[in-house]
């Protein structure tokens, strides 16, 4: 039961809301599209930073590879946290309301975020930078288990009949917006900044951005979740949260399934994303400015990508689309390391190819997360899922991509991502509730 004073707060968060005019479905886009963006341009300036900036700073001591594969396994950090920042977080929207609660998780992934800006480096602190950066870490994975809001699932649910994979898409626009203003901030700071002004304080200017952009998407969203349509939704329980051991004791099997299901998609949004940045920094000759550059233009296909997986989804149904991208995505394997390994031409065919699949794929990857959830679970449950997604599919995928390919050759990244989309293939095949 929700605490009688924090209830009392939100009725008339919205009681405010109702004097003003309904919130129709563009308005609620644009607030899913500002928060999917803030919190992924959080996740990118740090996946940019875990490659050309903690590996000099937190591990000078070991060779440049060695410390990319120390910086990428606090990266995967954030990934095992988030499970349990949906335990917390869960109970705080059940006992003081969904306000509290992403107030709460926002400004600990804006705090956990602008810390990393005030982060001492290995030659100040010694090995407790390190401590102080995986703590930073799991803070933003706590936060991010908390950031979940239900809008995507307001948004699905007042999407008519057959636009549904249109409106599944529109989420998912977060993810290379976020990549664009991030991999643009770095390519400025690093190409108009001297080295030793870059790594002195020219890298930590973005995390300062990533704390602005948060308090601006943390009014944006709390806008909305007072809303009168917002209420009645949580009132019926559709959007209601129900306790993660429940949830998964009913409703497990599906949560599993469901996390599977786009693997694929998840796994090549980081080959496609933070790997070949690493690779790139790591054995080209070029300047990393350039391939953040080559970032951007890609990432602008996927934008395109995303959009056109709503208008295909909506017509050959969105199973279809799953499993004709996982099926890309293994052919797309085949020759995706000759690709990336064969000079800035084919580095840029690379990245433009792997985001035009990614957004196919990744454009209708959350739609897949919800499906088939009764009533009463769907807002844990596609919680969770999403969660377990991420970690499955994409948490490790920089480390064990960069490790294998180190050991192996760029061939072996490829084979992961092939198991990727057999993963999603399978999955696709057991989830016959997933059909449009």
């Amino acid at each position: 039961m929700m605490n009688p004073s924090i209830a009392a707060v939100e009725r008339d968060a919205r009681l405010v809301n109702a004097r003003h005019h309904g919130v129709n479905p563009g308005e609620i886009a644009i607030g899913v599209i500002i928060g999917r963006t803030s919190e992924f341009f959080d996740f990118f300036v740090y996946a940019i930073a875990s490659v050309i900036v903690f590996p000099k700073l937190v591990f000078p001591y070991v060779d440049p590879l060695t410390g990319t594969l120390w910086s990428f396994a606090i990266f995967a950090l954030a990934f095992v946290a988030r499970p349990i920042g949906t335990f917390i977080f869960m109970a705080i929207d059940d006992n003081y309301g969904r306000s509290a609660k992403l107030t709460i998780a926002l400004f600990l992934l804006g705090g956990s975020t602008v810390a990393l800006a005030f982060l001492p480096g290995y030659e100040a602190i010694g090995v407790a930078s390190a401590w102080l950066l995986a703590l930073s870490r799991v803070g933003q994975g706590v936060a991010l288990g908390g950031t979940w809001d239900g809008l995507a699932s307001l948004l699905a649910m007042n999407a008519p009949q057959n636009k549904r994979g249109w409106y599944a898409m529109i989420p998912q626009l977060g993810a290379p917006i976020g990549l664009i203003v991030a991999s643009g901030l770095f390519a400025y700071m690093v190409n108009s900044l001297s080295a030793e002004d870059f790594f002195a304080w020219g890298w930590r200017y973005p995390f300062f951005v990533a704390f602005a952009i948060n308090v601006v998407a943390l009014f944006a969203r709390l806008r909305l979740v007072q809303t009168p349509e917002f209420e009645r939704l949580f009132t019926n329980r559709e959007l209601q949260p129900a306790p993660v051991v429940e949830t998964l004791q009913m409703e497990g099997k599906r949560v599993v399934i469901g996390a599977f299901a786009p693997l694929a998609s998840f796994a090549l949004f980081h080959m496609v994303t933070v790997f070949p940045l690493s690779w790139i920094f790591l054995n080209a000759q070029h300047e990393t400015g350039a391939f953040l550059v080559i970032e951007v233009i890609a990432a602008a296909f996927g934008i395109a990508a995303i959009v056109a997986s709503g208008y295909i989804a909506d017509r050959v149904g969105r199973r279809t689309l799953l499993g004709s991208c996982a099926a890309a995505i293994a052919v797309f394997s085949g020759f995706a390391p000759l690709l990336l390994d064969g000079g800035q031409t084919g580095e840029a065919v690379f990245m433009v190819v792997g985001f035009v699949i990614l957004g196919l794929s990744f454009g209708q990857s959350s739609g897949s997360v919800a499906s088939g959830f009764s009533q009463q679970y769907r807002y844990t449950g596609s919680a969770m899922t999403s969660d377990l997604a991420w970690l499955f599919g994409a948490g490790f995928a920089p480390f064990v991509a960069l490790y294998l390919s180190a050991q192996f050759g760029l061939v072996a990244s490829g084979l992961y991502l092939l198991s990727g989309a057999v993963c999603t293939l399978v999955a696709l095949r057991v989830n016959k509730t997933l059909s449009s």
